[in-house]
């Protein structure tokens, strides 16, 4: 049943207008950001093929471009929408950040992390670097490993 067919209520755009984003489940945002389903799936079936295969949101974005574009229906706009997005959140987030968040907290400090280094394909050793009231001043990627391992040299 195609979406326009849904009660008015449980559509996904109207449902988040009506009761904000965080109303939503991950498959009725895809959804809304899928814009159209495929013959047979209605947009927010589509997402809920595109989450068992990926395994989460955090799953659909680090996909390959590949893995991506298998999935029938998807090309390769929809992917670069889709990494389109992500960066501008991130982007917008970091500046937020940095305007003015306090890494006062383990958990602040993981999230600001995940934002700037999340979707890297190898591992890497950063540093943060906080003023007095620990508001970030400049992040830097000071070594860059494999996979699996970073290797983190000093000079005494």
């Amino acid at each position: 049943m195609a979406i326009n067919d849904w009660p008015e209520d449980d559509r996904p755009r109207e449902k988040l207008l009506a009761r904000g984003p965080g109303s939503l489940s991950d498959a009725e945002l895809l959804a809304i950001f899928l814009r159209t389903g495929i013959r047979g799936k209605s947009a927010v079936d589509l997402a809920r093929v595109l989450l068992g295969k990926f395994g989460s949101l955090a799953g659909l974005v680090g996909a390959s471009r590949e893995a991506f574009c298998d999935v029938p229906g998807l090309g390769s706009a929809k992917y670069a929408q889709l990494h389109a997005a992500t960066e501008l959140t991130r982007r917008a987030l970091a500046a937020e950040m940095k305007a003015g968040l306090n890494l006062s907290s383990p958990t602040a400090v993981r999230d600001f992390l995940r934002l700037s280094i999340q979707n890297r394909q190898v591992e890497v050793f950063v540093g943060l670097f906080l003023d007095a009231q620990n508001r970030v001043i400049a992040v830097e990627e000071l070594f860059s490993g494999t996979l699996t391992q970073t290797s983190v040299f000093t000079h005494v």
